[in-house]
């Protein structure tokens, strides 16, 4: 990979040497202990109050030091957590794009910094510190979807985090289910929930602590009638956790998680539709399903005072099933004449089988007199996904995978194997500054083996590899307990996947030697807490992105053909910055009254720096345009009232206008599949009220002006178009502990 560095190593450099000249003196007689930090994060005792904390210098065998990295704390969220609202539950958190695709409550889609939103695949998604992508080397969207209720926290760690987790732009997003009561033998929890569009929930959880053994497990089943006509989805998840304790020194955690829901896809709409009606539905007869369990198995050793050792391995199995009639929005679903039967449906299976084991070691040692804390580790992937597609299916309208005819028209069989190894060495060159170099090695390769019925067998891309060495580098700087400056680069990459590989139609064909995309990612920041009046994180970024996936078209012998090829690279600058203000905080006679305002608010300057796309058959050239997708400005603001065991919320959303293709198109398509998305604000209010230790009421109000607007144009599923994103709606739950 090449990149130059030089200009990143003279920031760095410069950094460290200034803070360093004013710590100089603090690091003579200073007693550093061998002593390796295990600290959890830290979380504040007034529940109610919303607002991001940091994770510490190290985290779970990881080095988080240097590295842009957000918690949010769940039990503090006013808002709507049964349809895992992402603007309401990342709120607190610059520069979230989310993405509604699937209807309110099956999925989180979002990303950060310009990435691609779908399924969160630009991220390394973890529960518990389990990866749950469905196939990180083949299709790395993450199908798994937990209830949200089960969640205590969301850690978030940016892309400079690559060299630790995995080589994904985005960073890594871990999902930590709440932790059960280890002062009691059982201890129940039930979270119901009800709103608009037929929206009900319950959440049923147990927990507890015998002897050695430590246990929780939940059921969680949600049906939701949806906002769009024929958008009904039908949701369930189960989840147990069983650790037992040797000794102080030695645990073994088990955990078997499961997501599933049905949801029956309205279809996309033209910009005609979407202007007359928002709420209505172009298909009632396709449906998606995806059916994933993760199961894992972690054992923690701590070897002695200084050294720990962490042996993971872990699974993602399960299937993506859809039964669709795929079409354009301007071309309807009807009932043929003829036949008097509608046409028969495509049928889509995906099966997942993917194994990782992770073995990480983290030692804490003392060289030349400055302390030092090394993580380091090797990770072994075995993806194996069988996609079949293009099935002839039944001419039913209910959710049926039958096939009429045993012919897929795509049958293929991926097989990826990949080997990482990864060092990261944390140096406190003084007790305030430090340093954080690192690297990872990725080796790997996928094969495909198997039919497309439109495809010559010769032009088949069946092999692909990558062998990736990745450097990156983190410092930071604590001004104080509360207050600290940090600066972080680190390469990154994102393989071939599968999408990119298997030609779309017969007028498609796709460059065998496709190449891997790579970059990096640059950040620098500020953040910390003013005694408790002041809460901020102001930061810059860039993140490079070579060889992005495209479409170019192609002459060869009198045939014209489109060609899936490398076809640019691009740039994205940005601000991200979160400011929290406290002007009222009075506690008088243990009640405490609070008001707070905050701003979460990023600047995005996307565009590509070469490349070009095809328009009207020809290559046009788009250096210079903008990133398809990609908003300029996404802003978050709110007022927050805390007063006894209440907590009020209200929240502003602004997303800014975006294009849909890199051609940068204006005027929409007759299709709704081009043109620009318009921005959009919208306002939500939400309230909880605690009675007592043990019971909890949420009230919202989501939308309340009832804007009607969509966040993108889908050109892959749930289909090409516009898709709605929810209206005005209501929302209630009630808590129990016991």
């Amino acid at each position: 990979m090449r990149t130059n560095l030089f200009p990143v190593l003279i920031l760095l450099f410069q950094f460290i040497q200034a803070a360093s000249f004013a710590q100089a003196q603090e690091n003579n007689g200073k007693d550093y202990s061998k002593t390796l930090e295990l600290n959890e994060v830290t979380v504040e005792e007034r529940k109610n109050v919303i607002h991001t904390e940091r994770l510490p210098d190290i985290h779970n065998a990881f080095i988080t030091a240097g590295k842009k990295n957000e918690v949010i704390n769940m039990d503090g969220v006013n808002g709507n957590i049964t349809e895992k609202t992402g603007r309401q539950i990342f709120a607190r958190i610059p520069g979230v794009f989310v993405y509604d695709m699937d209807g309110s409550g099956n999925q989180i889609n979002i990303s950060t910094r310009g990435l691609d939103p779908h399924r969160s695949w630009e991220y390394n998604i973890r529960q518990n510190g389990i990866i749950t992508n469905s196939d990180m080397y083949g299709y790395p969207a993450s199908h798994y979807s937990p209830a949200m209720e089960s969640i205590e926290r969301i850690e978030l760690v940016r892309g400079t985090s690559s060299l630790q987790y995995g080589a994904q732009f985005g960073g890594m997003i871990n999902y930590v289910t709440k932790s059960p009561d280890t002062t009691k033998a059982f201890a129940f929890e039930t979270i119901n929930s009800a709103g608009s569009f037929g929206l009900f929930s319950s959440y049923n959880a147990i927990g507890g602590k015998t002897g050695k053994l430590t246990y929780s497990a939940y059921y969680q089943k949600r049906h939701s009638d949806g906002y769009r006509k024929n958008s009904k989805s039908d949701a369930q998840s189960q989840f147990v956790s069983l650790s037992y304790a040797f000794s102080k020194s030695l645990r073994l955690h088990a955990e078997l998680g499961r997501s599933s829901y049905i949801y029956q896809i309205p279809g996309p709409l033209t910009d005609a539709m979407f202007a007359t009606d928002p709420r209505q539905a172009t298909r009632s007869r396709n449906y998606f399903n995806p059916d994933i369990y993760i199961p894992s198995i972690v054992l923690d050793w701590k070897l002695s005072s200084a050294t720990i050792l962490k042996f993971t391995n872990s699974g993602v199995y399960g299937a993506r099933n859809s039964v669709m009639f795929d079409a354009f929005a301007n071309i309807p679903d009807t009932v043929n004449t003829s036949t008097g039967s509608y046409k028969a449906r495509q049928v889509d299976i995906d099966n997942f089988k993917s194994f990782t084991s992770e073995l990480r070691i983290m030692h804490s040692y003392e060289l030349a007199g400055f302390r030092n804390i090394l993580s380091s580790g090797v990770q072994y992937m075995h993806n194996k996904l069988h996609r079949r597609q293009l099935g002839k299916g039944t001419t039913g309208s209910d959710f049926d995978l039958t096939l009429t005819d045993p012919v897929f028209g795509r049958n293929l069989f991926m097989k990826t194997s990949n080997i990482a190894f990864f060092l990261e060495n944390l140096i406190y060159l003084t007790p305030k500054l430090s340093l954080s170099p690192g690297f990872r090695i990725e080796n790997g390769g996928t094969a495909m083996t198997g039919t497309i019925s439109y495809y010559d067998a010769e032009n088949f891309p069946d092999k692909i590899k990558h062998q990736f060495p990745l450097f990156g580098i983190s410092s930071q700087y604590r001004i104080n307990a509360e207050n600290r400056i940090y600066a972080g680069f680190s390469q990154a990459y994102r393989p071939v996947v599968f999408k990119d590989i298997i030609p779309g139609s017969v007028l498609e064909r796709v460059d065998k030697n496709l190449k891997d995309a790579y970059g990096y990612n640059l950040e620098a920041g500020i953040s910390g807490n003013v005694r408790n009046r002041l809460k901020y994180d102001i930061g810059l970024f860039q993140v490079l992105i070579n060889n992005r996936m495209g479409t170019v078209s192609v002459r060869e012998n009198g045939k014209a053909y489109l060609l899936r090829t490398t076809t640019g690279n691009t740039r994205n600058r940005g601000v991200e910055a979160y400011i929290e203000i406290v002007p009222v905080h009075i506690t008088t006679n243990s009640v405490s009254t609070e008001l707070s305002f905050f701003t979460s608010t990023s600047f995005f300057n996307a565009v590509y720096i070469k490349g070009s796309a095809v328009a009207n058959n020809e290559n046009a050239g788009i250096t210079g345009n903008k990133v398809e997708g990609v908003p300029t400005w996404i802003s978050r603001n709110g007022m927050q009232l805390l007063y006894k065991k209440l907590s009020l919320t209200c929240q502003y959303s602004y997303v800014s206008s975006s294009f849909a293709n890199p051609l940068n198109t204006v005027e929409p398509s007759a299709n709704g599949t081009v043109g620009k998305v318009p921005a959009y604000g919208l306002l939500d209010i939400n309230a909880t009220i605690r009675f007592g230790q043990n019971y909890t009421l949420r009230m919202g109000i989501h939308n309340v002006a009832d804007k009607q607007y969509f966040t993108k144009r889908p050109t892959m599923y749930p289909g090409a178009g516009i898709w709605s994103s929810d209206g005005r709606s209501l929302g209630i739950s009630f808590g129990i502990k016991i």
